[in-house]
């Protein structure tokens, strides 16, 4: 039967849970009348026909009674058939509804998983986007100082180092790599200036080393409040000054790790007192102009001083040696020992130094024997 123009097409979910309404309703009640008129009938005529006694009525009435016991229990079994029937139908209607919340539940959570991919993808395109735009950022600025560095003109080079000193501050993933920097610049070529000391107002390429070497040294400073470090302190920088020339040089109370100051020239005095050298430290082959003082320095690794000139005063006083301290001893090249140890040229003291393991002072020699040196209590003594 078509539905009447205009009218919007019944949902067959809906339609069916109509008629099952309708079942329910009229149909289980106008049965039930059927039930009761055709009963009712029934026994009028049961009545009318075999109502007088005689054993054939009696008969016939038995028959009937049979008959309609079957019919009734035919009745009923259909009756429990529908009946089953119509459970399966409202299981079967259940499992549709439950299906249809799941896949339903399923839906929302794969909208809802795919909105949250796309965030996150979102959020991890704009994270590489700040960090791709901050790598460049800092490329250009290092590589800017760097330019600077080279530059002819003493202000330019000045500026490239302050620009320099800002960025490891601020990245400090990047401080190594400055440090390294500035250690290249501090190991190119520098010629002393005839005359006067180092530092005279004349020289200009003297105030920008002087420079870097202040910056080196104030950003291995940790502080001196026990327990309390200072922001501006760099941990874990490593030092390559090998063959550089260095003028006044003054690294009081810094703490570094591996150190390289092998075959350098340490113009001027110098002064590493309460320096803490946590890693090795090489001074083999290094010069020091004036006085060299390593009062209470603490070396926690090797120390190295073979073929060392001290030309001055050497003091070492309450130094403390975690590992090897070699002043002298041969050296191997191509194979072949050869004897390398360090000359004093000045008074030189080891008083109340201590040393955790070896100090070899074998091949290391003196100025002037007379000249009131503290040696250590182990170890070679030195050759006049």
């Amino acid at each position: 039967m078509s539905e009447p123009p205009g009218t919007v097409p019944e949902k067959p979910a809906r339609r069916a849970e109509r008629l099952g309404k309708v079942l329910t309703t009229r149909a289980i009640v106008l049965a039930g009348l059927i039930v009761v008129v055709v009963a009712l009938g029934t026994l009028w005529l049961l009545l009318a026909l075999f109502g007088d006694g005689t054993p054939a009525d009696q008969a016939q009435l038995d028959v009937f009674r049979a008959t309609g016991n079957v019919v009734l229990g035919a009745g009923g079994a259909v009756a429990l058939v529908l009946a089953a029937r119509r459970q399966r139908l409202g299981e079967l209607e259940l499992r549709r509804k439950e299906q249809e919340l799941a896949q339903r539940d399923h839906a929302q959570k794969h909208v809802e998983q795919v909105a949250a991919d796309t965030a996150a993808h979102q959020q991890r395109l704009a994270e590489d986007a700040r960090v791709d735009a901050a790598e460049r950022r800092i490329t250009e600025l290092y590589t800017k100082a760097a330019d600077q560095l080279g530059s002819e003109k003493t202000p330019i080079r000045l500026a490239g180092l302050y620009a320099l000193e800002r960025l490891a501050q601020s990245t400090p993933g990047q401080r190594q790599t400055i440090v390294n920097l500035l250690c290249a610049y501090l190991r190119l070529p520098y010629a002393l200036p005839a005359g006067p000391p180092p530092g005279h107002q004349g020289d200009e390429e003297f105030e920008v080393r002087g420079t870097a070497q202040r910056m080196l040294a104030n950003h291995l400073y940790p502080g001196d409040v026990p327990g309390v470090t200072r922001p501006e302190f760099w941990p874990g920088i490593t030092l390559n000054l090998t063959r550089a020339v260095l003028c006044h040089f003054d690294f009081r109370g810094c703490r570094v790790g591996h150190v390289r100051f092998g075959g350098a020239r340490f113009a001027g005095w110098t002064r590493f007192e309460d320096v803490e050298f946590t890693g090795y430290a090489i001074f083999g082959g290094s010069t020091f102009d004036r006085s060299a003082n390593f009062v209470r320095a603490r070396f926690h690794g090797r120390a190295v001083f073979r073929g060392t000139t001290f030309r001055s005063n050497a003091m070492f006083d309450e130094a403390v040696f975690s590992d090897e301290a070699l002043f002298g001893g041969p050296r191997m090249v191509d194979g072949v020992p050869h004897p390398d140890g360090a000359v004093f040229g000045g008074t030189v003291s080891f008083a109340a130094a201590t040393f955790a393991r070896d100090v070899v002072l074998e091949d290391t020699k003196v100025a002037d024997e007379a000249a009131g040196h503290v040696w250590p209590s182990r170890g070679d003594s030195p050759a006049g």
